[in-house]
């Protein structure tokens, strides 16, 4: 299969013509590919199907464990676990439109390239990709196509189907679902549906969401550099770009680069020389680190301080970052002051040693300022549009550009850029999106949070949303969405007996916490009907691998039951 190679973009334009996906498309590009969505095309507008197994991506490590991968106890104090439901209509949500999803659906088989708004967001430029040496093949279906007109399970069927599976040891005594159907909304099944449940990184479906609706997906983070309130001293802005890199050797590529932002710089100075580099962090406040958090976070590889300015997620060996990240291993090594690293880095480019950084806040430009005035502008370079960073957060469960993109969301919201400020925000934008934010409290954007609360429900209704195409910038959380025993969070997973009817069929979101396992996203029925389900559960007695078993089994058995 050919790698995707995207043109270069430019923020803004309109919303695109969006859906669930159930085109056989890979949950995200891998490393080399990110600059390249995939012209956007296949994962989140029902295009062509891809070709089979053998050009899968290296799964992805897990979301978050324990020290050791070991259960360090239950969660404080969760609400008792509540029996099944008799399922009802989502009250919060208005019917999805069955003509939208038919459309959307409908395009299963059918090459789309470039849809005209996505082609806004990503730029005009012309691809200048080689052409190939011969036509490529004809690719065989991965993954089964919905049909809107696919018999409907009825909620006796698939409370059959999954009462004894949701009542599994290795899940513990607290298991919270919710199941329903794509196209009509109907609920099918609920069992606590509705109770706050400790999410993991299923949280990041919510951050991803929020920020698509806050900012857009055409929307950059900015880094600047501006003059010193003194002679010779340049003032490094930190925007909130966690993918900034130093150089063209980064670990995401297509980042906005420091080397670059150093050439503006000196450009800007003429023959001038800087003495001195400031790095205002201000747009951040609050701890660097949410008390919520396990202590092994810092240095178990997953998570690091946030601050406004870094570089390459933190990771502070960034060869041995990306060789272990094609290995399938997401861990690194983190530092333990990013704005500092970044800065030093910056000065390096500038032919400043460390000595001569340190911290501070750029001073106010005039509005009649000239070149070269204090606060005036020396440089910018940009991030990637939001919907690669977010492609990326749900495809590698990525936990700094989390909490990164959740800070945008406070931003947006004139909100403080801080972990309070964060979770207030999204909780205000899934409210205006028609989210039940009463089954929402939120103390960050990763999910590496136990004070994290989300309902089933609340998930099940976020993802109809995103692919009914009443909010169609939001189908860019479609994109990274992992393929069940494909890539991604799911890569290794659905590959034994009693799972392996979910191979292909399955797209979801993990999270994983010691004494918690998650899972949220769709399914498409041996029927062909499309289901949204979430699982959550926060009491798991045992080690984290039997209760992934459990999980894949449900959603495996939602794929191989017609449930009528």
């Amino acid at each position: 299969m050919v790698p995707p190679v995207f043109p270069s973009t430019e923020s803004g334009g309109p919303a695109p013509t969006s859906g669930i996906p159930t085109s056989p498309a890979p949950a995200g590009p891998s490393r080399e590919q990110w600059p390249a969505v995939q012209e956007y095309a296949g994962a989140a507008l029902g295009g062509p199907p891809t070709t089979g197994p053998t050009d899968r991506t290296a799964p992805a490590g897990p979301d978050r464990l324990g020290a050791g991968g070991s259960p360090d106890g239950p969660v404080s104090a969760p609400p008792d676990a509540a029996g099944p439901t008799a399922p009802a209509p989502r009250r919060r949500l208005p019917v999805v439109l069955a003509v939208v999803l038919l459309l959307v659906l409908a395009g299963v088989g059918v090459a789309v390239v470039r849809p005209g708004p996505v082609a806004d967001w990503l730029g005009g430029a012309e691809d200048t990709r080689a052409e190939p040496a011969a036509p490529e093949p004809s690719p065989s279906a991965v993954l089964a196509g919905a049909d809107p007109n696919a018999p409907e399970p009825t909620p006796d069927g698939v409370r059959a189907a999954l009462d004894p599976l949701v009542r599994a040891a290795a899940l513990g005594d607290r298991v919270n679902v919710s199941v329903a159907d794509a196209v009509t909304g109907q609920s099918l099944f609920g069992r606590g549906a509705d109770d706050g449940t400790v999410p993991a990184s299923v949280t990041k479906l919510v951050t991803g969401v929020t920020v698509l609706a806050a900012r857009g997906p055409g929307y950059r983070i900015p880094t600047r550099a501006v003059a010193g309130a003194n002679p010779g001293e340049v003032v490094i802005v930190g925007g909130g770009d966690p993918t900034l890199a130093v150089d063209k050797n980064g670990f995401y590529p297509g980042a906005a680069r420091l080397d670059d932002l150093a050439r503006q710089v000196e450009q800007a100075l003429g023959g001038a020389k800087p003495t001195k580099v400031i790095i205002d962090g201000s747009l951040y406040s609050g701890p660097g680190l949410e008390p919520g958090w396990d202590e092994d976070i810092p240095t178990g590889g997953y998570g690091s301080p946030i601050t406004a300015l870094m570089t390459d997620g933190a990771r502070r060996d960034v060869p041995q970052a990306k060789r272990d990240h094609e290995a399938g291993n997401h861990a690194a090594v983190r530092v333990s002051e990013p704005d500092l690293t970044a800065g030093r880095a910056f000065a390096r480019r500038l032919g400043l040693p460390n000595s001569a950084v340190s911290r501070g806040t750029a001073p106010i430009a005039g509005g009649d300022a000239t070149a070269g005035a204090p606060g005036s502008e020396l440089g910018k370079v940009e991030s990637m549009p939001l919907m690669r960073l977010v492609d990326i957060m749900i495809t590698d469960s990525d936990n700094i550009i989390a909490e990164a993109l959740a800070r945008q969301v406070a931003l947006a919201r004139d909100k403080p850029g801080s972990f309070v400020g964060a979770g207030a925000a999204m909780d205000e934008v899934a409210g205006e999106l028609g989210l039940p934010a009463d089954e929402l409290s939120l103390a960050d954007g990763s999910g590496l949070s136990r004070t994290n609360r989300i309902s089933p429900s609340l998930l099940t209704d976020l993802i109809t949303l995103a692919g009914n195409g009443s909010r169609p910038e939001l189908a860019a959380i479609f994109g990274g969405l992992p393929v069940a025993a494909w890539s991604g969070t799911l890569g290794d997973r659905y590959e034994t007996a009693g799972t392996e009817a979910g191979a292909g069929v399955v797209r979801a979101k993990t999270g994983t916490l010691s004494s918690v396992n998650a899972i949220a996203g769709l399914v498409t029925t041996k029927d062909g009907r499309l289901l949204t389900f979430a699982v959550l559960t926060d009491r798991v007695p045992g080690g984290s691998d039997p209760a992934r078993v459990a999980l894949d089994r449900i959603a495996a058995t939602l794929a191989s039951c017609g449930c009528r």
